[in-house]
């Protein structure tokens, strides 16, 4: 079976770190992972980037983007994609081929600021 472990935190005290803190984080997380690895157990895992950035789809027909990650408490996270685009726009088009056939899902789109496959951290082109 297969878990996906949500890794929650408060996001201004992140946004808080100098490079050289998240730096630090991030080795301390790379040794913690690397067990994992060798095991065969870890696979992909991705930093979402602030939550301002991110964008709702909900209601009916085509529906309507709302700013920020709003989800109700009868809602709960039970998956997600990772997928590649080069605007917002495209990405909320997707947002919108997938509703069609899940049309009362509410759909979340957030840029993943950083990815981790399972042999190290990698930047998204975004990043440098």
């Amino acid at each position: 079976m297969l878990y996906a472990i949500l890794a929650y935190h408060v996001e201004d005290e992140i946004l808080s770190w100098t490079p050289e803190e998240d730096a630090a984080v991030v080795a301390r997380v790379l040794e913690v992972q690397a067990p994992l690895r060798a095991s065969g157990h870890f696979g992909p895992a991705a930093r979402l980037d602030e939550t301002r950035k991110a964008r709702t789809l909900r209601g009916p027909g085509a529906g309507m983007v709302l700013d920020g990650p709003f989800a109700e408490t009868k809602e709960q996270l039970l998956g997600f994609h990772l997928m590649e685009f080069d605007t917002d726009d495209e990405a909320i088009a997707a947002a919108r081929t997938l509703r069609q056939v899940n049309p009362t899902a509410v759909y979340e789109i957030r840029p993943v600021k950083l990815y981790v496959p399972a042999d190290g951290f990698g930047r998204t082109a975004s990043d440098g």
